[in-house]
């Protein structure tokens, strides 16, 4: 059984779990795709004390997943701005809403993502770079 840490674990999805796999972490950046920036704003959206909030965003930081900004000068205030590593994680949060929503909304998707170009229904989806048929098994192998 793993411990709390995934040290020692040679595995891209172990070590992605230190970064992004606590459960709050990944709401905080689901918010921060929606368009939150401001702790208040995340403290608002979210049932999460402020000193767990305050851990999570300065973790998205250290890991470059978010970046931390000044808007203002006095008082001091900063907002927390997703990096492009931080936007890269957008086909993870719209797969586990994909799938939540196709198991675990009995009345139906509580949110629909669109794309920005063309108002369409976005969907996640992995398919092969050399056929590029759509993707439905796969088969790992170490290196």
């Amino acid at each position: 059984m793993l411990g709390r840490t995934y040290d020692g674990q040679d595995c891209s999805v172990a070590r992605t779990l230190e970064v992004v796999g606590e459960r709050w972490t990944l709401l905080i950046v689901r918010d921060a795709l929606l368009g939150e920036t401001r702790f208040d704003g995340f403290l608002g959206r979210l049932p999460i004390a402020r000193n767990v909030l305050s851990d999570r965003l300065s973790g998205l930081v250290e890991h470059g997943v978010l970046r931390r900004e000044q808007y203002q000068a006095r008082p001091p205030r900063h907002e927390y701005v997703l990096t492009e590593k931080g936007r890269e994680l957008t086909p993870v949060v719209l797969a586990l809403m994909q799938w939540g929503d196709r198991h675990l909304a009995p009345d139906g998707p509580p949110r629909t993502a669109l794309h920005e170009g063309c108002g369409g229904r976005v969907r996640v989806g992995v398919s092969c770079p050399d056929c590029a048929l759509p993707v439905t098994s796969v088969s790992f192998v170490d290196r």
